[in-house]
């Protein structure tokens, strides 16, 4: 597999990650242990979870055991180096520490957490789940309203969270830091604190980012691009939704989705069509949707690494091989087309 850099952080990491997020809850941890064995027999050693998975649902009776499942099979096999690990913090509103914001403080509890967790002494990269001040991600730019923000405590947050992470990666408790979730603004401003207080530079941005979900390609990709920031892009295949699955009506048993979801405001109707408009470009050049999904994420003009999840070996095969895959030039015309017919379909 195809190798890449992680920001400015001179950390090489295969050209696709490991979502874990079903771990514990779709996905069994004998499951699990073979999708990390799986995956670093193709080549990618690059591996992202997160203190509150597993999801779907999200309880607080299972947050931390995705990382105890990735904890186990570092112990069992005593591969840590052969793996390259991210995981993340929660925030304000969760179920850990509910009501806190991301502090030094509850920063320094949940690393503690995590490394107790994942059995290992540091974490390659530790990234902020979502900003204290909200977003706009997860369909809620409908009502995102930044005129409510305190601009300067959450600068002063910033500096005093990256004063935090300079003695975290001094302590060698982490190698690298990145954000998720975020605006340009926010990436800019974390840049900012970073160099004022000689803290870890951004090294990667983890945002959605598909097909049918393509804001990063405006003010981010423009960031991404000028600062090296690497986007981690999750959720290639938006949900499932390009794979065709949910087409017609159709709710497989065991999916993420619900056909409710879709009616209730998460998914609009406008998003069916837009996925016809792919499936029908994939079938017509002799393509599985999924892999030229994933395989168009890495043709994108700023530094990228797609993160897929699988609850089957077989899909995880399908998106392992969407790596090797090189998209014909009418291909991505013909994508592009869509794009212009179903702008922001979800």
């Amino acid at each position: 597999m195809k190798r890449t850099t992680l920001g400015r952080t001179g950390i090489p990491v295969s050209a696709l990650c490991l979502g874990s997020m079903t771990w514990g809850s779709q996905n069994s941890e004998t499951e699990a242990h073979g999708q990390i064995d799986i995956a670093l027999d193709h080549g990618l050693d690059f591996l992202d979870t997160a203190e509150m998975y597993p999801v779907n649902p999200v309880r607080a009776e299972t947050a931390g055991r995705t990382e105890e499942f990735i904890g186990t099979w570092i112990a069992k096999t005593g591969r840590r180096g052969d793996l390259v690990l991210a995981t993340k913090v929660t925030g304000l509103g969760q179920i850990l520490r509910p009501g806190q914001p991301v502090t030094p403080e509850t920063l320094t509890q949940a690393l503690e957490g995590s490394l107790r967790r994942l059995r290992t002494d540091y974490v390659d990269l530790y990234q902020l789940h979502w900003p204290n001040r909200g977003s706009y991600h997860f369909r809620q730019m409908w009502s995102f309203d930044p005129s409510q923000q305190d601009r300067a405590a959450e600068i002063e947050n910033m500096m005093a969270v990256m004063d935090r992470l300079k003695g975290l990666v001094d302590e060698g408790k982490i190698r690298a830091f990145g954000l998720s979730n975020e605006s340009a603004w926010g990436t800019m401003q974390w840049l900012k604190a970073a160099e004022a207080t000689g803290g870890p530079r951004i090294a990667s941005i983890q945002n959605e980012y598909s097909l049918l979900c393509r804001n990063y390609d405006t003010d981010l990709a423009e960031v991404g691009l000028h600062e090296d920031v690497t986007l981690l892009a999750f959720s290639p295949l938006a949900t499932g939704l390009l794979t065709g699955k949910y087409q017609d009506g159709a709710c497989p048993e065991g999916s993420r989705m619900r056909l409710n979801d879709t009616l209730g405001g998460r998914v609009t109707e406008r998003v069916f069509p837009a996925v016809a408009a792919y499936l029908d470009i994939a079938r017509r050049h002799g393509l599985d949707s999924a892999q030229m999904a994933i395989a168009w994420c890495l043709t994108r003009p700023f530094p990228t690494v797609p993160i897929f999840g699988a609850t089957s070996e077989a899909q995880l095969a399908a998106a392992l091989g969407a790596e090797a895959l090189t998209l014909d030039p009418a291909v991505l015309e013909e994508i592009d087309a869509a794009h212009r017919a179903h702008p922001f379909p979800f």
